[in-house]
């Protein structure tokens, strides 16, 4: 970190500077505003309308900023970085987006209080299950971590981040482990019952509902294999697609006659 810091920031030649730093800037910043919504207990810095849109809306922009982080350094190595992004967050989101509007469908809304209201006596992960599998999948895809993280420079390419240094990689990085750390924080109210728990009081179930989503996820980084990025491209278009809309057809079965 102290050597990052201290690294002279590395150029390329007829680099867009501004645009490098606002992707850098983006990614961190999308993280933030998507946790804008999530609740800490039963309280959120905005309980929007459409709280669930909201948040993979801020997803869909922290595409954006890993793209412009690739784009530009005008480099060949950070710019297939980028592209590489666009092509598994294409890919993951919509089942993430199928997984995400399961939950809703559930509690008949989009407000992210409701969803967690509606789970007072069963959480949705007990049945929704391929729902909240498909949910931590994507999100890991999401914020290319794990097996996930060939956007980042896991090969001789180098990654969006391969032009990046000094603070500017702290922050580009740093944002990576925000938005995977606000995926967990997100899957608390949609699947896990948000603040509800015997004993002890709200904010405390949330927290510690996070952290143990985030280290399931830290955890299984080094569990699901890494195979080519087409193979992972097959996996979200010819199976958890099809899987997460097969979820959501019983869960608005289930609503319709409930």
């Amino acid at each position: 970190m102290l050597r990052l810091l201290v690294q002279q920031r590395r150029r390329t030649t007829a680099a867009d500077v501004a645009l490098t730093r606002l992707g850098v800037v983006l990614l961190p910043v999308a993280a933030l505003l998507a946790a804008a919504v999530v609740p800490l207990g039963f309280r959120s810095v905005s309980d929007l309308a459409d709280g669930i849109v909201w948040f993979n809306a801020m997803e869909a922009l922290a595409w954006a900023a890993v793209w412009l982080a690739g784009w530009g350094p005008n480099s060949t190595l950070a710019l297939i970085g980028g592209y590489r992004f666009l092509a598994q967050g294409l890919a993951y989101e919509l089942p993430h987006m199928l997984a995400i509007t399961t939950a809703a469908l559930g509690a008949e809304s989009l407000r992210v209080g409701e969803v967690v209201d509606t789970q007072a006596g069963l959480w949705f992960a007990v049945w929704m299950p391929v729902a909240f599998a498909i949910y931590l999948l994507s999100a890991m895809a999401m914020a290319f971590w794990g097996p996930f993280d060939q956007p980042a420079g896991r090969d001789v390419a180098g990654g969006a981040a391969a032009e990046l240094s000094g603070v500017d990689r702290i922050v580009f990085l740093g944002g990576r482990w925000l938005l995977l750390t606000v995926a967990a924080a997100f899957s608390v109210p949609l699947f896990l019952g948000g603040g509800n728990g015997p004993l002890l009081p709200p904010w405390l179930w949330t927290v510690l509902k996070t952290v143990a989503v985030l280290a399931f996820l830290v955890w299984i980084r080094r569990k699901v294999p890494t195979l080519r990025m087409d193979r992972y491209m097959e996996v979200a278009w010819v199976v958890l697609t099809p899987l997460a809309i097969l979820q959501a057809l019983v869960v608005a079965l289930v609503v319709l006659v409930r």
